[in-house]
């Protein structure tokens, strides 16, 4: 089993901070979250760690000095979304969990024995424009709405087989390769195949985990952990 971090992007909602560190490297709670990624995988024994990094690379190096990750650089990074940045580190997604660089793990819920592909998901409220899951009794996920409101959305970290990675990787590979890619996201090539695949909701906690894509994101969640730390 191994991991992919997706950290190419440029971070631009969380200026200033962003000019000088990636988002992935922004401090939340004391450390780096793309750190705390990592330590947490490490911690359930998943040490083939694959980091695709892009807006302002050399920040990344300590990490594979101190965590021997693998670094494999997207230099498209500010033209493409992240569909090229998966796209980059394909053959590794087979068998393998995603993680979003801007990701904040505040319990370690990763699971070493998962076989199922799987979105890992917290309820959350009054959010705006996230990709909602729509899951049956068995918690089969069978639709992927862009939306506002309350319900399970994706959270920025998911499990894939090898049997559903391996379908994933020639929907990417069309995709790239017949130049309709643009405006797309690597997520949309689960979207639109989700009859063919196998995938599943795990809830977690609303509070396991929290994304960090503005400065107002930054704060709210640093407020949000002193009350969960005091407690």
């Amino acid at each position: 089993m191994r991991a992919i971090l997706l950290a190419a992007g440029m971070g631009t909602r969380l200026q200033p901070l962003t000019l000088t560190t990636p988002k992935p490297l922004i401090e939340v709670n004391g450390t780096a979250m793309m750190q705390r990624q990592i330590e947490f995988l490490k911690e359930k024994g998943i040490d083939e760690i694959i980091v695709v990094t892009g807006y302002l690379e050399e920040k990344f190096q300590f990490l594979k000095e101190k965590y021997n990750v693998k670094l494999v650089h997207n230099d498209k990074y500010n033209v493409y979304n992240n569909i090229y940045t998966m796209y980059l580190v394909k053959d590794y997604l087979p068998g393998s969990y995603v993680m979003d660089g801007d990701i904040y793990l505040q319990n370690n819920f990763i699971d070493e024995n998962i076989n199922k592909s799987t979105y890992f998901s917290g309820y959350k409220e009054k959010f705006k424009d996230e990709w909602i899951l729509e899951f049956d009794d068995n918690n089969k996920v069978y639709n992927i709405n862009i939306g506002s409101g309350n319900g399970h959305i994706l959270c920025g970290v998911s499990y894939w087989s090898p049997k559903d990675g391996e379908h994933i990787v020639k929907k990417l590979e069309e995709a790239i390769n017949g130049n309709s890619f643009e405006d797309l996201y690597w997520d949309n090539m689960v979207k639109d195949n989700l009859k063919d695949l196998d995938v599943y909701i795990r809830k977690i906690n609303s509070d396991d985990c929290f994304e960090i894509d503005s400065l107002d994101d930054l704060y709210s969640v640093s407020e949000k952990l002193k009350v969960i730390n005091e407690k």
